[in-house]
């Protein structure tokens, strides 16, 4: 008995939609030299959507992005370097300096407090969380800046919003 082409076809696409998930990861947003400051720099309008936020930086050097939550949104903010020499080995004084400024204009560090591995799949690529903030956060325009203190430029990535959805950037 013969099974026809289309019947196989339809076979796999059911297979595929009953068995198969779609992956989702942080959309990413890569920041260079004019974006300097969060002035400068691009605004995501929703900082629940779930944000990667690259810069690479070495000594004295920022780069800045801003974005916003509303009344009752979760702030949730995650500092990530790659774990690949010679990022990994650098001391936390040689790291970037993450500044986070609220809407009130209260600034933060992101101290770095750990340095748990995190293997994203979609790139296929390691990571070292350095610091992470999940709490209620506050309506308003949120403020951050990365500042290099290595002669080395050091791949920084700033995770901010943890929802699985399409976002917008503005630049």
């Amino acid at each position: 008995m013969k099974i026809s082409a289309v019947a196989i076809a339809l076979s796999a696409a059911i297979l595929m939609a009953v068995f198969v998930t779609p992956a989702h990861a942080h959309q990413p947003v890569i920041l260079d030299e004019g974006d300097g400051s969060p002035s400068s720099g691009p605004l995501l309008p929703d900082g629940t959507v779930s944000y990667a936020v690259y810069a690479t930086v070495a000594n004295k050097q920022a780069r800045g992005f801003r974005f916003r939550l509303v009344e009752g949104d979760q702030l949730e903010v995650q500092y990530l370097i790659s774990d690949e020499a010679p990022d990994n080995a650098l001391t936390p004084k040689e790291l970037p300096r993450v500044t986070l400024i609220d809407p009130k204009g209260r600034r933060s560090t992101l101290k770095v407090n750990e340095r748990n591995e995190f293997y994203e799949p979609y790139s296929r690529k390691n990571y070292l969380y350095l610091s992470r903030i999940a709490e209620q956060g506050s309506p308003g325009t949120y403020r951050v800046i990365v500042r290099g203190r290595s002669v080395e430029p050091v791949e920084t990535t700033i995770a901010v919003g943890s929802r699985e959805v399409p976002g917008t950037v503005v630049n």
